[in-house]
């Protein structure tokens, strides 16, 4: 057989021990013990004293504090948001106006009115209620062309939501060229959410007004301007409407917005509300004008559609009769 030992080489020095052998001496013969570690770390060079202290002495608090046991570290508590509340001052809403306008009365019978708008209001609050932020509880309803009853649906919603019984509605009244939420309520005319947003100075708490049904608050157009909508797209809208909500998680902003194919402040109110309601009129709004406002509408993730003035139901479902027939 062939023998594989080295063959000696005339002259040459006596082989000594290998790099693995060396090695392993190196590291007194546990191949993975692990490198030191230094008690003290290099001071950084960039690193500005505070004042009235010398380097070291900042560089020996720092590092305290950043390896202190877990046990002593004491963690910051969140800041509490404090409650905005509005005015004490109840205003009152004329009862047969209301019937008048052919919208809902709080102090009345059960009506096939309310009945229907119960069933809306109850999808809505769903959503505000699975929602993971504010702007859920922020309903803009508005309509693709005028005259199809956008705001008689966002005033007949808002009385039908603030009938529960831990919830607060605002009616915004977002119909800044054309605003007929006081006329339709019969309430006094006043500063609103556009002097809110144009005047810094203004809050918008101090411009809400208190009905004397429970749970009703109003919030008018204000003063128009021709800047409406730059107003809107303004970084100080999403301050405003925040002052609207905070503190406050039962309260809910019901927005009654221009027809969206009309005018710009619908389409710019989408980018801060959480759900839409799109008003439709049976056998008046057609495909396109609706197709047209779904775009418009597009930034706003959750859009619900709502059919007025309809008088078939496949069903034959008829809200509102029950009530009323005795036993």
């Amino acid at each position: 057989m062939t023998e594989h030992r080295k063959i000696p080489v005339a002259g040459a020095k006596p082989a000594g021990k290998s790099l693995f052998e060396r090695a392993e001496n190196l590291f007194e013969g546990d191949p993975f013990k692990a490198a030191p570690v230094p008690k003290t770390l290099a001071r950084p060079v960039n690193r500005r004293p505070e004042p009235g202290k010398s380097l070291q002495q900042r560089d020996a608090t720092v590092s305290s504090e950043t390896f202190a046991p877990a046990e002593k570290v004491e963690k910051l508590a969140p800041a509490a948001s404090v409650r905005v509340d509005f005015g004490e001052e109840q205003h009152h809403v004329d009862r047969e106006l209301l019937v008048s306008n052919g919208l809902i009365n709080p102090d009345g019978p059960v009506t096939a009115l309310l009945e229907e708008f119960r069933i809306v209001k109850r999808q809505l609050l769903k959503s505000v209620r699975s929602g993971d932020s504010d702007k859920s509880r922020r309903i803009l309803v508005c309509s693709p062309l005028p005259g199809e009853g956008k705001t008689f649906c966002s005033a007949n919603l808002a009385l039908a939501m603030a009938a529960e019984k831990d919830c607060q509605v605002v009616l915004v009244d977002a119909d800044f060229a054309k605003p007929s939420m006081l006329s339709l309520l019969g309430l006094p005319k006043g500063p609103g959410l556009m002097d809110a947003l144009a005047n810094s100075s203004i809050e918008v708490e101090d411009c809400v007004i208190p009905t004397d049904i429970d749970g009703l608050f109003v919030l008018p157009a204000g003063h128009q301007t021709n800047s409406d909508s730059e107003f809107l797209a303004s970084k100080r809208t999403e301050q405003v409407l925040d002052r609207l909500t905070r503190g406050a998680p039962e309260r809910i902003l019901i927005f009654d917005s221009p027809p969206a194919l009309a005018a710009s402040p619908a389409a710019d109110l989408a980018n801060h509300v959480g759900q839409a309601l799109v008003v439709t009129r049976a056998d008046k709004t057609g495909q396109s004008a609706l197709e047209d406002a779904l775009t418009l509408l597009s930034n706003c993730r959750d859009i619900k559609l709502l059919l007025n003035d309809a008088s078939f139901s496949p069903s034959g479902r008829r809200f509102g009769a029950y009530y009323g027939y005795g036993s």
